[in-house]
């Protein structure tokens, strides 16, 4: 068990590493192995998670929605199919695929794309399917689909969520260790905004306090992030606004920074003013259920084990009511905020090495929240934890 501290971070963070190009083989490897496993003949990609992950190409055009970006994954060929402003960018390094560019939007796009395929697929019927499905956010168009139906097999476009779902979940050291320096980004600027904030401070104000320190931490992106006081009113996915901390508030929030396009999934809590003596109960209660639940992990369960496990202590501990807004207690996590597998009782994914898990039950009571997000990166016959534990005792701001 890698209990180990986090190391302070030295400022300015350089940008992250480039992904090995040995790592990017593997991955387009084990890619090539499940399309074979699910009788695919071909992927297109259109998830910019997605395509980043086979390719390591990044560029500033995912901004616009106009020009899209999409990758074409058979046994033999890793093709980008990108706009021509795209050219330079593409020219400035080695490469792992190859690249045909086209001269206008999204329609022509996806011309080029139907093109490929005949022309690779002349006088057969492949197999195609895109990674539309749970936990993918790709670039949707009907253009796209009928184009590929009028090519696939049985006029039918799979979803190939299953077989990207099975690679993207083991993760490598590489990808441990960019997610390891996203949760110290946040953590340490989560720290130094508690330590400026005060009673009458509005929640923007913390939210911007936050988000400004991220990246001088060294964040690469931030999207908005989740800033709550409250008192029992709790809706996780407001915006923060203009309420006014105050005695009794808890200040609840949960981060979106990346480094090297890790985010750093991990909530935080706070309390203004002075807790009771059951809030600091309740605070050693969940904080140490949740740490013993993260040490029971090992590979070969499945997630509805861990489930079962955590509803067992939860009932013997008395703790109350689990916070009933999710069916689950957790989640994967890599290159998007969540990923698959489900810490839920319905979720029969078995655990392997690699597996990045978010453990954080949470419990609402009598106006307080508790809730410890902790990472753990599972290995072969433990588990190491990919962030500072939260802290022993409930964070105070007065």
């Amino acid at each position: 068990m890698s209990e180990k501290s986090v190391n302070l971070l030295t400022h300015p963070l350089p940008p992250a590493p480039k992904v090995p190009a040995a790592e990017l083989d593997t991955r387009l490897e084990r890619i090539r192995h499940e399309m074979e496993r699910d009788g695919l003949d071909i992927i297109v990609l259109s998830d910019q998670k997605n395509i980043e992950y086979f390719t390591d190409y990044h560029t500033l055009g995912w901004m616009y929605k106009a020009r899209p970006v999409f990758v074409i994954v058979t046994a033999n060929e890793l093709q980008l199919v990108a706009s021509i402003i795209e050219t330079k960018g593409v020219g400035l390094e080695h490469r792992n695929f190859t690249t045909q560019f086209y001269n206008g939007y999204l329609v022509e796009g996806v011309v080029l794309i139907a093109e490929i395929i005949r022309k690779s697929f002349t006088g057969l019927t492949p197999r195609i399917a895109i990674d539309y499905g749970q936990d993918f956010f790709g670039r949707g168009s009907l253009e796209l689909v009928d184009a590929l139906r009028d090519l696939s097999a049985g006029g039918k476009v799979q979803s190939a969520g299953p077989a990207l779902w099975r690679v993207r979940m083991i993760k490598s050291r590489f990808e441990a260790d960019l997610k390891r320096t996203a949760f110290a980004i946040v953590n340490e600027a989560f720290d130094a905004a508690i330590a400026q904030a005060y009673i009458g401070m509005p929640e923007y104000e913390l939210c911007q306090l936050v988000q400004a320190q991220v990246f001088l931490n060294g964040a690469e992106t931030a999207d908005q992030i989740a800033m709550l006081f409250s008192k029992g009113d709790f809706a996780y996915g407001r915006p923060a606004g203009t309420r006014r901390l105050e005695a009794g508030h808890y200040v609840w929030t949960d981060f979106r920074a990346t480094y090297g396009g890790y985010p750093a999934d991990r909530n935080r809590i706070a309390r203004a003013g002075e807790p009771a003596r059951w809030e600091r109960d309740a605070y050693t209660a969940v904080r140490s259920l949740t740490h013993e639940l993260c040490r029971t992990v090992h590979a070969g369960m499945t997630c509805a084990d861990v489930f079962r496990k955590f509803e067992s202590r939860w009932s013997e501990l008395q703790l109350g009511d689990i916070y009933a807004g999710v069916t689950r207690i957790g989640h994967g996590g890599g290159l998007d905020v969540t990923e698959p597998p489900s810490l839920s009782a319905t979720d029969h994914q078995m655990i392997h090495p690699g597996m990045i898990l978010h453990i954080e039950p949470k419990l609402e009571k009598d106006g307080a929240v508790f809730q410890f997000e902790e990472v753990i990166y599972v290995g072969d016959k433990d588990v190491e934890f990919l962030s500072a534990l939260s802290p022993e005792t409930l964070p105070v701001i007065l």
